[in-house]
């Protein structure tokens, strides 16, 4: 009798331990070994600020600021930009000093000519002379950027500068190391073929 009785319980036992091993003998969720996941593809968002990255933009994500700038130039650099800013800094300044009208009209804007011009008349009115010397090269940075309408960009550039003027009146000579700090917007067409800036505002700014 006890001899069936253990045959009886080690059959149910079997039983038991094999309903246990289907159970949780199974995987529950991804396993280390599972395929990866395929990712959902990217939202229409994800896309533009990418396609922004890469230099353009979906329809409907209006670019700004330097970005706007390089979408409608891709040839844009700043670099280079800051580079001939200064280079333009200097040539307007020692123009202007010398009373070269003619340099100055290819270079500004109507309105600020107008202005440069009527300075220049006055300083010859009172017969005087002035001539310009950069003690070192003016430094150049980007203060702000933007595009205006459809293709101009606007450009403002922060200049420190420091130079020694040279005047000549009837007073006689005199001799005067300034430094400056201003504020020069500087314009373009960003489709048009002429690769050249256009000053068209000048402001003082903080040392």
């Amino acid at each position: 009798m006890q001899v069936l009785e253990l045959i009886i319980f080690a059959g149910l036992a079997a039983i038991v331990l094999y309903q246990l091993y289907a159970v949780l003998g199974r995987r529950v969720g991804r396993q280390p070994e599972d395929p990866t996941a395929v990712p959902a593809a990217a939202t229409p968002v994800e896309r533009s600020a990418e396609a922004a990255a890469a230099g353009g933009a979906d329809e409907g994500v209006r670019l700004t600021g330097l970005a706007a700038v390089k979408a409608g130039d891709p040839s844009f650099d700043v670099g280079k930009f800051l580079g001939g800013a200064k280079v333009a800094y200097e040539t307007i300044v020692k123009a202007f000093a010398a009373g070269d009208r003619a340099q100055l009209r290819t270079l500004l804007a109507p309105p600020v000519m107008a202005g440069f011009d009527t300075a220049i008349a006055q300083r010859e009115a009172e017969n005087r002379t002035e001539t310009i010397e950069f003690s070192r090269p003016p430094r150049a940075d980007l203060e702000t950027a933007e595009v205006v309408g459809a293709d101009i960009a606007r450009l403002t550039v922060r200049f420190l500068a420091e130079f020694r003027s040279r005047t000549k009146g009837p007073e006689g000579e005199g001799v005067d190391d300034r430094r400056t700090a201003e504020l020069w917007t500087f314009e373009r067409r960003l489709k048009s073929r002429d690769p050249n800036w256009t000053l068209i505002h000048v402001d003082a700014a903080e040392a």
